[in-house]
């Protein structure tokens, strides 16, 4: 019998997950479909009730259930709880338990794709939503040397360190601050949702001060490359865009359901053709 995994989300009509996630089970012979289902909010519940009713296998959850989903569910890994936020379900006899692997799925994208060992960096994040928070904990747990924050109202920034309360030296400032001191960072890192379709023209921080050799990354992956990518590109930075993310993310989901990891480079091969459509 065919085992169901899902999506989660509002609205979900775009995700690549699917396509994703469908073609790695035929691929490694599982016998499993994954559907995305629109989840209002305040059908959340109901539909977790669902998940244990029909004996669905395994979900992820996106925005913006990702925090609203905790205290639905039967136990939460640690790591995800320090975060505060789920994004994948693991189904085990009935008793559903919350990980995150968007952090994780971040920095194996990073150290991968541009080869860089996170030990002992200064990083700057951009941004002190859901997403700077996973990733803030997963560069600390990689030995990153200093993590400041910075975003437009610097306060969220702070209460983000605050509440972490990670073993590591990290400041909040704000985009100016960051923008004069952009020199002493190794790497950038943008997790907000500044330069996405349909605003493309719009640039998180100005890339002036910044060093060449820098890795910038984005998050974002629709466009593939953001105007500040291209900035920083002209700029002689090394470049990332959201697509290593969604993916890495995606394969250490697809891990923790089936125990197996799937081909991340086929996965990334199918989310690319599509957003080169």
């Amino acid at each position: 019998m065919e085992k169901l995994y899902a999506l989660f989300g509002c609205p979900v009509h775009h995700s690549l997950s699917p396509l994703m996630h469908n073609d790695a089970f035929q691929h490694m012979n599982i016998a499993a479909r994954y559907h995305a289902f629109h989840v209002e909010p305040k059908q959340l519940k109901d539909a977790i009730n669902g998940v244990r009713a029909l004996g669905i296998s395994g979900l992820n959850v996106t925005i913006p259930h990702k925090t609203a989903v905790i205290p639905l569910l039967d136990d939460i890994d640690p790591a995800a709880r320090r975060i505060g936020a789920v994004n994948t379900i693991v189904n085990e006899n009935g008793r559903l338990i919350g990980y995150n692997t968007d952090g994780p799925g971040y920095v194996q994208a990073l150290e991968e794709e541009v080869h860089i060992d996170i030990k002992g960096k200064r990083i700057l994040v951009i941004g002190a939503g859901g997403a700077a928070r996973g990733i803030y904990f997963s560069l600390v747990d990689k030995g990153a040397k200093q993590i400041d924050i910075c975003n437009r109202t610097v306060s969220k920034a702070k209460q983000l360190i605050d509440e972490c309360d990670a073993a590591v030296s990290s400041a909040a400032c704000s985009l100016n601050e960051a923008e004069e001191r952009l020199g002493e960072y190794d790497i950038l890192i943008n997790t907000t949702s500044v330069g996405m379709y349909p605003h493309m023209e719009e640039m998180p921080l100005s890339l002036a001060n910044m060093k060449e050799g820098t890795v910038v990354s984005d998050i974002i992956y629709n466009p593939l490359e953001t105007k500040w990518l291209k900035e920083a590109r002209r700029r002689k930075a090394i470049v990332q865009n959201g697509v290593g993310m969604f993916v890495y993310q995606g394969a250490l989901a697809f891990e923790k359901w089936t125990g197996a990891f799937p081909d991340v480079e086929r996965m990334k091969k199918i989310v690319m053709e599509q957003l080169r459509r």
